[in-house]
């Protein structure tokens, strides 16, 4: 059955993740990105509707950020900050996800990456696509780029479009991309041309296998 770590085993979670960017690095990496999103491990560390604990580890918004933060420090000594990123989604709410004040929490934990040199930070946050839209009004990037220093992905929805008009107003740097890059392995040239993209197959998503993984069509005549 699932349940909560105890607080001395805490540590060890850091030392996976270290030895996890260590092992990235000996295998020729350019850099790593926490995944610190999609109610995963440190996604369930920082948000109050997760994280229940009354150790160090809970509690306080300072002590909910704790797990997340020592991660992060243990990743940027391996890699330097300049060569690591971190992903969060203040609106996943899979699993019963969810925190009483996304604003407050995601400030504060942008702040704190951003003090510890953090080489990227990339928000899921869905305009559109098969994630569910957020309202402009809900939206916590315009925040939470106030807030980070250096560079910002915006991830959720974006089409070669609206992802070059995020990137001139200044919203992100940089906008990533899944499903289409899922059905589109050519993707970037696609954009480059402004050519149809594929539709995506979602019944293959994740289910293993190289239907609906490698069997894309590419452009012809590249």
């Amino acid at each position: 059955m699932p349940r909560a770590l105890e607080t001395d085993e805490v540590p060890d979670i850091v030392k996976q993740f270290r030895q996890a960017a260590e092992n990235a690095k000996t295998a020729g990496f350019d850099g790593v990105e926490i995944h610190g999103a999609n109610t995963y491990l440190l996604d369930q560390f920082l948000r109050s509707g997760a994280n229940k604990r009354t150790d160090k580890y809970g509690g306080s918004l300072e002590n909910r950020a704790r797990l997340p933060l020592e991660v992060t420090k243990s990743v940027i000594d391996v890699w330097g900050g300049d060569r690591v990123g971190y992903r969060i989604s203040p609106h996943n709410t899979a699993h019963s996800m969810s925190d009483a004040n996304p604003r407050e929490t995601f400030s504060y934990f942008t702040g704190e990456l951003n003090k510890i040199g953090l080489g990227y930070l990339h928000l899921i946050e869905p305009i559109g696509g098969r994630a569910e839209f957020v309202p402009p009004k809900a939206r916590l990037g315009p925040t939470l780029r106030r807030i980070f220093e250096r560079t910002f992905i915006l991830n959720g929805g974006y089409d070669l479009n609206s992802g070059n008009e995020a990137i001139a107003s200044g919203e992100a740097d940089l906008i990533a991309f899944g499903v289409p890059f899922l059905a589109n392995p050519d993707l970037p040239e696609r954009f480059r041309r402004n050519a149809p993209l594929n539709e995506p197959d979602v019944a293959t998503f994740y289910v293993g296998g190289a239907k609906g993984y490698t069997d894309y069509p590419a452009l012809v005549n590249r």
